[in-house]
């Protein structure tokens, strides 16, 4: 028996000295073979050399190739970092020719005697992309704080290039380089799941592109960013976060990564993203998905976000209803007893006192009116009485210096409120039972819940759930969104909304609040576009709403210092920003979002009829085609030509205005069409179109019907806000449609097959 073991170590010795003699100094080896590329690896230390077709096509700059992997880790009192460039010894191996191994070890210094990294990559065999994976071995008694993997060097193109990225709803930039450029770190960086909706991105040209993505199915923390180094090279990586203990001697994220290359733009990036998102647990277990948003949520029509008393906001509600003869729902902020982002969350009893506010509640919903009040799920006062009387600070999110998570949102007051921590019992039980007050208590029909789509680390290791990084803070909402539901008397018709939007949230909230939509108005114009990019992935999955879209000088908070608030209150904008607020609504309509009016008043229906009506027009086309704009999967739009013209364009604050601030005016070229297609689920297709011009504008549609999986023969309707003609037949496969839009035009095509 001992001799047939001796035989099995000595071979093992021998299969292992052949595999690294054998392979360290053979190129060939070190090459990864795909459908339609291949991915070469530097023999000597591991470095990536990636290539898409021929070497003419290339995505990375072979003289500039990086470590694919770095570690930060904390020693001594400060943070160092390691990568493959510190190992002594390289080892590879090939199970097949689709897959490489490569481990690194005997590393530089005797901190982490026995670490060792092995990476796996494997090529998709059927298309363009590869696969990656990552083990950190031997690191007991060292906290690992960051793991930077994959790292790829993208080299520069001699063309204009486009940064995709899903932060919230989605922003494209052109020349991304040149912005890096400019900035002091030269860096971009956001958030999964947070800021970052999905998990992926996309960098392309006319002739490649760069997609990178996790296939994180338990949405852990991590991080993406791109980096610019100095000779215009562009550095990715994802961050990774492993958990703070370090009596752990492996850490192996839970998921892998991709990255490949493509031929397109973000909507092509959306659509191979689509294909494995739409898979995942969040689209299958989606409420919208699955029929358990209530039925009058997928039946409004329009928003208005008003803030203050019901006065202000019911009652202009009940006026926009009448005028439009459809369902009007209202999001409504600043109902609350406390100061607005200083006072949370000390929102019982209402400002108006509970026997107004009930009975103004009572009176819309007679009318029909639906409302989902504001409460911020993360931040606590730490001037509030509550705060102290309830020893809120032992429940707070700490960081790992042990400092508590505060911010100034408030600018009038200056007092700060902290972010609370979700993997807490006592943060869970505060803020259902406040849920259970304003919905059973005081009528609401659902609750706005600020800030619900960030993720928050906390290395308060009192508080029972993995430190730092982790997946808790997603676990831990969807524990806390079953307790809201369980403590409402009908919570079949209750609403839970979050900010933002996030895939991973689908599951747990009904409806998810799109700003960007505005961003011009809150931002005012800049280097990045707004896109769809979470519509166009999860547009069938997500109701979305939301934007500034305003007419009014926003409101201020009677509860804030009275020294800064504006002498004319809700004073009303000049008329020259009338196209932005139809930009905004234009954007929502053929976006597939449900339409928001912020800040109206019944006077703007004559002061502002023009606005007015063609809002009141657009709700009355979305309601009449809420197969494609409510339920309908998102589908690249046929081309044709789309006039531009330099728009005036306001930008404020939501509130009033920073201290001093008026109304910043810009100049900006935009387009005068707005146009989303989609499919609906009977298969028939709908392209919305939505017209800012003053002018008339001959649209020219031609398209094969099997470009959207349509049968060859059919008919063209035309949908707008006086109901539904027919225009045409369409033949052979054959679809061709010439519609002329009015001036401020709203209308939808449909395509429906025989």
């Amino acid at each position: 028996m001992k001799k047939i073991r001796h035989i099995i170590i000595c071979f093992s010795i021998i299969c292992a000295t052949l595999i690294i003699s054998g392979c360290q100094n053979n190129t060939k080896n070190m090459t990864v073979l795909g459908s339609s590329y291949e991915m070469k690896f530097n023999a000597s230390d591991g470095f990536l050399q990636y290539y898409s077709g021929d070497k003419q096509d290339s995505l990375l700059s072979p003289e500039r190739a990086v470590s694919p992997w770095e570690i930060e880790y904390a020693h001594s009192d400060c943070i160092r970092k390691l990568s493959a460039e510190d190992a002594l010894r390289l080892r590879h191996w090939k199970p097949d020719k689709n897959t490489i191994i490569l481990e690194w070890d005997r590393f530089k210094g005797q901190e982490i005697k026995s670490l060792a990294v092995t990476a796996i990559v494997k090529a998709d065999s059927g298309g363009a992309m590869s696969h990656w994976k990552i083990s950190v071995d031997g690191i007991k008694g060292v906290q690992i704080n960051k793991l930077k993997f994959p790292r790829i060097s993208i080299d520069r193109t001699k063309q204009e290039e486009f940064l995709a990225v899903p932060e919230w709803m989605g922003q494209l930039l052109k020349n991304p380089r040149d912005y890096l450029k400019v900035l002091k770190s030269r860096k971009f960086e956001w958030s999964y799941p947070g800021p970052l909706s999905m998990q992926c991105l996309a960098l392309y040209s006319d002739n490649n592109g760069f997609y990178a993505a996790c296939d994180d199915t338990l949405a852990y923390r991590k991080n993406f960013a791109l980096t610019l180094d100095s000779a215009d090279n562009l550095l990715f990586e994802i961050v990774s976060f492993p958990p703070s203990d370090t009596s752990l001697n492996k850490y192996e994220p839970n998921y892998g990564f991709v990255s490949g290359s493509f031929k397109g733009d973000w909507i092509t990036a959306a659509e191979i993203y689509r294909e494995w998102g739409s898979r995942q647990s969040w689209s299958r277990e989606s409420r919208f998905k699955n029929g358990k948003t209530p039925d009058w949520l997928e039946n409004n029509a329009l928003w208005v976000w008003n803030r203050g008393k019901s006065s202000n906001v019911l009652l202009p509600a009940e006026d926009l209803q009448k005028r439009l003869k459809l369902p009007v729902s209202v999001y409504w902020h600043w109902w609350h007893g406390c100061s607005y982002d200083d006072g949370f969350p000390e929102y019982i009893p209402p400002r108006e006192g509970r026997k107004s506010f009930t009975a103004a509640m009572n009176k819309a919903h007679a009318s029909g009116i639906k409302s989902i009040v504001y409460m911020n799920q993360a931040l606590w006062g730490t001037t509030t009485e509550s705060w102290k009387n309830e020893n809120a600070e032992e429940y707070a999110a700490r960081d790992q210096n042990g400092n508590l998570l505060t911010h100034v949102f408030n600018i009038f007051t200056g007092k700060p409120t902290a972010y609370m921590c979700m993997g807490t019992q006592f943060w869970k039980d505060k803020y259902s039972t406040l849920c259970d007050s304003a919905v059973n208590s005081y009528g609401a029909d659902g609750v706005y819940m600020d800030m619900a789509c960030l993720n928050t680390m906390c290395f308060n290791r009192s508080h029972g759930h993995p430190i730092g990084g982790g997946n808790y803070h997603l676990h831990n909402f969807g524990i806390m969104t079953d307790m809201i539901r369980s403590k409402i008397k009908n919570s079949e018709e209750l609403v839970l909304a979050g900010e933002g939007a996030g895939e991973v949230w689908m599951p747990y909230l009904d409806l998810f609040l799109t700003l960007a939509v505005s961003k011009e108005r809150y931002a005012g114009p800049g280097a990045w576009e707004t896109i769809p990019f979470f519509q166009a992935v999860y547009h069938q999955y997500a109701i979305t709403y939301g934007n500034y879209s305003s007419l009014l000088v926003p409101p201020y908070d009677e509860l804030w210092p009275e020294k800064y608030a504006p002498k004319e209150p809700l004073k009303m904008l000049d008329r020259k920003f009338s196209r932005q607020f139809m930009m905004e609504q234009a954007r929502s309509f053929v976006w597939g979002l449900q339409p928001v009016i912020s800040n109206y008043q019944p006077f703007l229906a004559s002061e502002r009829k023009e606005e007015t009506d063609y809002l009141l027009r657009l709700a009355t086309v979305r309601d009449k085609c809420r197969q494609y704009l409510l339920g309908g999967k998102f589908m690249r739009s046929p081309v044709f030509d789309i006039p531009e013209e330099e728009t005036d364009i306001s930008r404020l604050s939501i509130y009033a205005g920073k201290m001093g601030e008026s109304v910043t005016a810009f100049k900006g070229t935009y387009p005068l069409l707005y146009a989303g297609t989609w499919l609906s689920e009977n298969n028939t297709l709908g392209i919305a179109l939505a017209s800012i011009s003053d002018n008339e504008n001959e649209v020219d549609l031609n398209f094969e019907a099997s470009e959207y999986g349509l049968k060859p023969e059919g008919s063209v309707y035309l949908t707008d806000n006086m109901g539904k003609t027919k225009l045409c037949l369409y033949s052979d496969g054959k679809i061709s449609v010439k519609h002329t839009l009015k001036p401020r035009d709203l209308c939808v095509i449909e395509i429906i097959p025989n």
